[in-house]
């Protein structure tokens, strides 16, 4: 196929040029008959392809074309350089050909289509691959368990990243079922903890682009850098700035980890298409030093951008994704800086389909938890109190979802659900009398109570029922705190969110043993079990993942043009619906992830309704069924039948 921005164009050309031909004219068709310029406007290329494609297709049907031809040797040994490639000196610019030919190579080295030695018989002879393959013919099922058996032998977890990726650019769909088979065993390593260590080292294992890298030197050519990308029909984007990457802080460019796992994600486990999903890195400069640096740096090497020119920056690319991808199309903000943060999300939350994962995802997993958790400690959450260690985007966004769901439950005013709930930054207890020096998003959390510096002195003043720790600082779920909340809690609550693993702020083992056995717990990164006194726990895992597919997949099924409160509300309480009584007793606050395509098409499907209720849909008339409608709106990754 000829490598043109009008690429799927030219495979229906070509499959036309094939069927309009003779048996044996389809055979000489397989050698070199066209040529073109890659083009930076598929258009213009098109229209000149369109005619050659017609004269070509003339010529050989009088008989007159020359398909055939013997190329001239040169002194190299090699073809005669026709586009006088070899010959021009390394200052003069060559025009970028491509060569197509029919023979099914190209198919073999395009991931959407190829199906490795899966193609069958019949496939492989109407589509020139004989001899290209070895003569076996192996089922899709049989590749899986021969890539699980490869990733199985490597020891260092950023090796099976790195092979993960490297399958996604060869064989997209064995990569999507590969993932979906084996989630529980292969999502920590094509997401966290994983994914933190590839960003670190991205400019190191970079090998090949896997989205869209907006920097500023694009300023004021954001639109036409979209374009550039190749599929027209977006659904979801993923964006990142890198500033605040995880717990493991500004990485710049090399963020791009993170919208690649994501999006991998939003179709294994949320069965959004691939091919409507596009990952975007905003590379602002970086104010990482190791990073500015070190030569393998695949970023700019400045300061980042910051004020007036970050903002400008931020809103030619907001504007330039909603004029080429329309209103509906969902824009997923992903590890900003606290302020960058919230601003993006107060500033285009009105005028986008935008969310926040690290604001809103975390929140609506983690009162899934807590919703859960209740039914094994008793009473409402309005009977509770909690203590956060973290006052940043992740912390703050789960206080105030949870003191929603109070005031909900209660029908009292948000103001007295808040006062429930506390926080603690590194100056310490947030209080009233810091309330000058406090930024914005922190103020509401202010409550009256005198100075506390230290956590320990905080759980010890404030004797909260729930402990939860999105500071990003590991290792800070001391003993001391552990056993200062059993002494006061029956089933003390501890949720230690913070990623990677090595950010967390405690370990499953550290929890039960300094609990003697009594905390419900449940982290952001998974550990395994732990043996403590004879007995087996098994600990949760507060991931996004649970959430941000099928969140993303019922605002678009409904065609949703803005997201609110209560889609976030209805997508908690339809994670927690799904943890079943066997799961309670093994200490489980949510369900296991080998039934994660079901739960997120009921989460699909009760924010969906929630969008319909609240008049925020756009496809009309609403399904009768959402749960089937979702299902059957999900990417399949099994191979399709080619002609």
């Amino acid at each position: 196929m000829i490598s043109l921005n009008g690429s799927s164009f030219l495979n229906n050309s070509l499959t036309v040029v094939s069927k309009s031909l003779s048996h044996s004219q389809q055979r000489r068709v397989q050698y070199p008959v066209l040529v073109a310029a890659v083009s930076s406007n598929g258009r213009s290329g098109e229209r000149n392809v369109t005619l050659l494609m017609e004269n070509t297709l003339k010529e050989m049907r009088d008989g007159s074309a020359a398909v055939e031809v013997e190329p001239k040797s040169t002194v190299g040994g090699g073809v005669e350089d026709v586009y006088g490639e070899d010959q021009a000196t390394e200052d003069q610019p060559v025009t970028p050909w491509t060569v197509s030919v029919a023979s099914g190579y190209s198919l073999l080295r395009d991931p959407h289509h190829n199906k490795g030695l899966a193609f069958s018989e019949k496939e492989r002879d109407a589509h020139f691959l004989r001899g290209l393959l070895p003569p076996v013919v192996v089922s899709h099922n049989l590749q899986v368990k021969k890539m699980m058996h490869n990733l199985r032998q490597y020891q260092v977890p950023l090796q099976k990243y790195m092979a993960m990726m490297d399958l996604q650019e060869m064989n997209e769909r064995l990569f999507y079922k590969l993932l979906i088979d084996n989630v529980e065993e292969l999502l920590p390593v094509v997401y966290t903890p994983t994914v933190g260590e590839a960003c670190q080292k991205y400019g190191s294992i970079f090998r090949r682009p896997q989205g869209l890298f907006i920097s500023l030197k694009e300023k004021g050519r954001i639109l036409e850098v979209l374009k550039n990308w190749p599929q027209r029909k977006i659904q979801v984007i993923v964006v990142t700035d890198g500033e605040r990457i995880l717990g493991l802080g500004d990485l710049g460019c090399q963020g791009m980890g993170i919208p690649v796992g994501k999006l991998s994600l939003y179709t294994a486990l949320g069965g959004i298409r691939p091919s409507a999903c596009l990952p975007i890195t905003i590379d602002v400069g970086t104010n990482n030093e190791n990073l500015l640096n070190d030569e393998f740096y695949i970023g700019l090497r400045q300061r980042r951008a910051t004020g007036q020119e970050y903002a400008e920056f931020m809103q030619e690319f907001m504007t330039a994704v909603k004029q080429n991808y329309g209103e509906k199309v969902l824009i997923q903000f992903e590890d900003f800086a606290n302020h960058n943060a919230f601003d993006l999300l107060s500033k285009y939350g009105t005028s986008h389909l935008v969310f926040n994962d690290d604001i809103q995802g975390t929140a609506s997993v983690v009162l899934a938890g807590l919703i859960s958790a209740l039914k094994l400690v008793g009473g409402t959450l309005a009977e509770h109190s909690f203590l956060f260690l973290g006052a940043g985007e992740a912390g703050t966004g789960i206080a105030e979802l949870i003191a929603l769901e109070m005031s909900k439950q209660t029908g009292a005013p948000i103001e007295e659900s808040r006062k429930k709930i506390w926080l603690v930054d590194s100056k310490g207890l947030i209080v009233s009398s810091r309330m000058e020096s406090l930024q914005h998003f922190k103020k509401p959390w202010a409550h009256e109570h005198e100075p506390v510096k230290e956590l320990v002195d905080a759980v010890k003043a404030i004797k909260p029922t729930v402990l939860i720790g999105s500071s990003g600082a590991g290792r800070t779920f001391t003993k001391e705190v552990i056993e200062a909340m059993t002494s006061f809690n029956e089933k003390p609550i501890v949720l230690a969110l913070s990623n990677p693993t090595s950010q967390s702020e405690c370990t499953a083992e550290e929890a039960y043993k300094w609990s003697q056995g009594r905390a419900i717990f449940a982290s952001g990164s998974p550990f395994g079990p732990v043996d403590y006194n004879g007995k087996v726990y098994l600990s949760g895992q507060a991931n996004n993942a649970y959430i941000f597919p099928g969140f993303g997949l019922g605002l678009i099924i409904s065609g949703a043009i803005r997201v609110h409160d209560d889609m976030l509300l209805a997508a908690s309480e339809a994670l927690a619906a799904e943890v079943t009584q066997e799961n309670f007793d093994k200490g489980l606050i949510y369900p296991p992830f080998t039934n994660i395509r079901k739960i997120s098409a009921h989460i699909a499907a009760k924010v969906a309704a929630k969008a319909y209720e609240l008049g925020l849909a756009t496809r009309l008339p609403q399904p009768e069924n959402l749960i089937a409608y979702a299902e059957s709106c999900m990417y399949s990754p099994n191979y399709r039948s080619y002609r």
